[in-house]
């Protein structure tokens, strides 16, 4: 299993970081060619209108087709282009998942901050940097953290988004969410800290919604 993160711009390097103390193989994705070599793929802060630019047409079109297919995982400028509509200005993306997202709804980055958010009903530091918010969940998607009554973090299908920036903090447990989505980690999950994708409470809910 390789996973990769897009290195165009942004701290992706804190992803790698935070991937391989999970103990994942990780590329850094610098060329549309190399989405061939990986398994899911981080897509990480930065500006999502420069992220597109960067991009160029033939790298979009490659990574739309990488994120309708294989589990993909954006925060910040990520989830910005993984969502179907985008405000503040409006914009075009991959519409991989089903939200509706604002673009630096929490402020400029002298508005950035630390807070404490919930994974399921367990606490978790979150970093918001020019974070936009998630204002509409589509049906289908699944939020997996929220901030207040805001959702922060969301999945569906194979599709993770999050507003904050969880490679800036300690806690691994939504890089180890989105590991959970890749086909071959269930073979090997116990070579992952604490053996978990998710807290015990967010397995359990998922437990019960199934069997509703």
């Amino acid at each position: 299993m390789k996973t990769g993160v897009l290195a165009l711009q942004g701290d992706f390097d804190a992803h790698r970081r935070r991937l391989e103390e999970l103990g994942a193989e990780v590329v850094l994705i610098k060329k549309p060619e190399q989405l061939e070599e990986i398994d899911g793929l981080i897509i990480p802060g930065g500006e999502s209108g420069t992220f597109l630019k960067l991009l160029g047409e033939d790298g979009f079109a490659k990574l739309k087709q990488f994120v309708l297919s294989k589990p993909t995982f954006g925060t910040c400028a990520g989830a910005i282009l993984l969502a179907t509509e985008v405000e503040n200005p409006a914009q075009a993306g991959l519409g991989a998942i089903d939200i509706g997202i604002r673009r630096n709804a929490y402020g400029r980055q002298i508005d950035s901050s630390i807070r404490e958010g919930k994974l399921g009903n367990s606490p978790l530091e979150m970093v918001f940097i020019r974070a936009p918010k998630i204002v509409r969940v589509g049906e289908g998607v699944e939020v997996l953290a929220t901030e207040g009554a805001d959702p922060v973090a969301v999945r569906q299908g194979r599709t993770m988004a999050a507003t904050f920036h969880p490679e800036l903090s300690e806690d691994l447990r939504v890089h180890q969410a989105f590991l959970s989505m890749i086909p071959d980690v269930e073979k090997t999950r116990g070579t992952f800290i604490g053996k978990s994708s998710l807290s015990d409470e967010l397995e359990q809910e998922r437990r019960q919604k199934d069997k509703e």
